[in-house]
């Protein structure tokens, strides 16, 4: 079994402390994320219904913003808020700091776009149907959109989260020790003990991935069938 570990190259992971530092890596890129993704989805919710005024300049702002966002590469970003800020602005901002910034952009307009047309997908006969009823617009909104929207808000939503997660993967360029950082590390330290190091870390790390993102999207996959059926 030991020989099978070692020809795949994973044993490099038990030597020393170099599993409990692929751990640590992991930790820095769970937070990176969770932050990200609590700020989104706040942030985002919030955007998305902004975005239902019929306001112009409201809808023009966003609209530059959102797509500003979505052309524009997240690695660009991390590099003008992490080198360009520091330059321009002279500010100081660690590299996981940066991360979250930029992250959190790039989450709270993919969520605001998701909630903008969830919110769009309701018929008016729903509006209309609840105005009938005497309810004011913000009981309306509050009992009878948003509990319809929710139900295509949230396996979108949950994707959006997997990706936020696999993309903080960018964030060893900026120089954050996050969990591919800690395994290039831990590959480069042990090249000439084991020529298959890149392999067996590189697999771990794809493991420790699956593991986080692949019960998020049956989640999702779950919900969406359950409310399809609804």
């Amino acid at each position: 079994m030991f020989s099978y570990v070692k020809d795949l190259g994973i044993d490099v992971l038990f030597k020393g402390h170099n599993f409990l530092r692929l751990m640590g890596g992991l930790l820095v890129t769970l937070k990176i994320s969770l932050i990200s993704i609590a700020i989104s989805v706040v942030l985002g919710l919030a955007f998305g219904i902004l975005m239902q005024k019929k306001n112009i300049a409201v809808r023009v702002v966003s609209r530059i913003y959102i797509d500003f966002i979505r052309i524009m590469p997240q690695l660009v970003l991390l590099f003008i808020v992490y080198f360009g800020s520091t330059r321009a602005f002279r500010i100081n901002l660690t590299g996981e700091l940066s991360a979250i910034i930029v992250f959190s952009l790039w989450g709270i307009a993919e969520m605001g776009e998701i909630v903008r047309g969830s919110l769009s997908s309701v018929s008016n006969h729903q509006y209309e149907s609840a105005e009938a009823l005497g309810l004011s617009r913000l009981q309306t909104f509050i009992y009878v959109i948003l509990p319809q929207s929710l139900r295509r808000i949230i396996p979108i939503s949950i994707n959006l989260i997997t990706r936020m997660i696999k993309t903080t993967s960018l964030v060893l360029m900026i120089g954050v020790v996050e969990m591919i950082k800690v395994a290039q590390q831990i590959i480069e330290a042990n090249r000439m003990l084991s020529k298959n190091a890149a392999f067996g870390v590189y697999l771990v790390v794809f493991i420790l991935y699956f593991l986080i993102c692949w019960p998020i999207s049956v989640l999702s996959m779950k919900l969406e069938k359950r409310w399809k059926q609804c």
